[in-house]
């Protein structure tokens, strides 16, 4: 089945797949907002301490390092235990209950943030309000990767972080709009404009079909085949009890291999590997630059350009962003390996960050400054059309079925742990009143991206093209990652198989064919 035919056939599937996934424009619309917050004059002048007139503090308020770091991860380690939360009680209630407690929880918590009357009560309404954006962030990929077939697999995973780049660009027209109000309502607005989200999506989650996988996980077998039948198209020429059958195989298979359902299993035998992948390639997102470079308002402020120029410029690179993310999947995606995509994506990036580091012994010149921001600018694009786009797509697609939302939980934890530790050091980094470093920051990040380079070169394979049951028998031989994409499976013996499930086997599992539910 090409693309083209994979979308006539499933339309409702990647229907409710963008309505799972649009959860996720909130927190991207979040992030853009508090990192930008620092450099927009009616919030300095709320929540900052007078520090007097400069060409870098127009205002003449800051916000202090100390407090900009606690607002700025506040969110990310609510989100943190959000994630994990979800990995306990998505599979207990579904994604679509834990998705619509979460987003009437968000417009609760939201009132916190809108009135909050100074710095500690901003921080706790971030805190709480990033224990469901933890769940948006860790549902969506799992439940995009679990309703679609293969061909689509990756363009809807990927979706999820085209969902938050959405959001920040929504942030980003939001806060140019309004970065010339006096009042407090510069930035109550854009905090206001989060209640607009559930009140749309909690009846559309409502209405989404359940995922099949975790019907069969639950043995709710008539349901899983009804929710297949909603997901398929009528007129295709897929058989819903077909598919129900793999799903059913393939859950047997890794029972087999002894796969659980816990966060423990997580880090036994080759599920270990698995879970490495996706912690290394969500921090990968982090690490190579971004907490610098999607704070660029406050940078581009740093290096002397006026508020309206920084916003226009955030603006102009989300819009960069969302443009790089088509380009990914109409002219990368469909042609070029994920493996290939990413490692290339990340050397470039190490260049463009050591760049801007370089360009800073002749900030003092505009010109310099202007080179600073566009080299931010490119970086963005390259960001997204590699390590943007496959930090979602990967771990949706390397997670075994049975333990596939808790792997996508661990590795969006490690990008939140990445983020606290990352987003404290870069406010220190930047702010005039601490360490104050400015375009020296890419040195920093460009150290971290060449290392996750070297390590994508070596342990990051292939996926494209790799159905759930084989990557299940990849991961089980041990195969290097170098050879994922060349090893031939299609010859793969029945007895070499059985030869796998007796080495993980539990003693109570029963016996499955490699070969499908048909030949079993």
């Amino acid at each position: 089945m090409t693309t083209m035919q994979a979308v006539r056939a499933n339309p409702a599937a990647i229907c409710w797949s963008l309505v799972i996934s649009t959860c996720v424009i909130m927190e991207g619309f979040d992030t853009a907002l508090l990192g930008n917050f620092w450099a927009y004059p009616s919030f300095q002048r709320k929540f900052g301490d007078f520090v007097g007139v400069t060409s870098t503090t127009k205002s003449g308020y800051q916000i202090p390092a100390s407090w900009q770091t606690g607002l700025g991860q506040a969110s990310g380690v609510g989100a943190f235990f959000g994630a994990i939360f979800n990995g306990w009680i998505v599979n207990r209630f579904g994604p679509r209950m834990v998705l619509i407690g979460s987003l009437c929880s968000l417009s609760a918590f939201l009132f916190i943030t809108f009135f909050a009357p100074d710095r500690p009560t901003l921080l706790v309404g971030q805190l709480l309000c990033g224990l469901p954006w933890g769940v948006f962030a860790t549902t969506a990929p799992a439940y995009a990767s679990e309703v679609l077939p293969l061909q689509l697999r990756g363009y809807m995973t990927s979706y999820t972080n085209m969902c938050w780049i959405i959001g920040q660009l929504i942030a980003g027209g939001v806060l140019r709009g309004l970065v010339s109000r006096e009042d407090s309502w510069g930035y109550r607005i854009p905090f206001a404009l989060q209640w607009f989200w559930p009140i749309v999506l909690v009846p559309a989650v409502y209405m989404a079909p359940e995922s099949p996988w975790f019907l069969v996980r639950r043995d709710r077998l008539v349901e899983a085949e009804n929710s297949i039948r909603r997901l398929q198209s009528s007129s295709s020429r897929q058989d819903p009890k077909k598919t129900l059958a793999t799903i059913v195989y393939t859950n047997n298979l890794e029972q087999q291999l002894s796969v659980g359902t816990t966060y423990w299993d997580c880090f036994k035998g080759f599920e270990l590997r698995r879970t490495e992948i996706a912690c290394m390639v969500f921090a990968g997102q982090l690490v190579c630059g971004s907490v610098f470079a999607y704070a660029s308002t406050y940078f581009f402020e740093q290096v002397g350009l006026n508020a309206k120029q920084a916003y226009s410029l955030g603006v102009s690179a989300n819009g960069l962003a969302l443009f790089a993310c088509l380009c990914n999947w109409f002219f990368l995606m469909p042609y070029v390996g994920r493996r290939t995509i990413y490692i290339w994506g990340m050397g470039a990036m190490t260049i463009e960050l050591f760049l801007i580091g370089i360009l800073n012994v002749w900030t003092d010149k505009p010109s310099v400054a202007w080179a600073q921001a566009i080299l931010t600018m490119v970086w963005t694009v390259t960001f997204q059309l590699s390590a943007g786009q496959l930090g979602w797509a990967l771990p949706a697609e390397i997670g075994s079925s049975r333990l596939r939302t808790k792997t996508i939980v661990l590795g969006r934890n490690s990008y939140y742990i990445c983020a606290v530790v990352g987003g404290t050091l870069q406010n220190y980094m930047m702010n005039p009143t601490a360490w104050n470093i400015k375009g020296y920051t890419g040195f920093f990040w460009g150290g971290f991206a060449l290392i996750t380079f070297i390590w994508a070169y070596f342990r990051l394979p292939e996926t494209k093209g790799r159905t759930f049951h084989e990557l299940d028998i990849l991961f089980a031989q041990k195969t290097p990652a170098r050879k994922f994409a060349s090893t031939d499976l299609d010859n793969l013996s029945e007895n070499a198989v059985d030869d796998l499930t007796e080495k993980y086997a539990d003693t109570g599992s029963r016996r499955v064919s490699v070969f499908g539910p048909n030949r079993a």
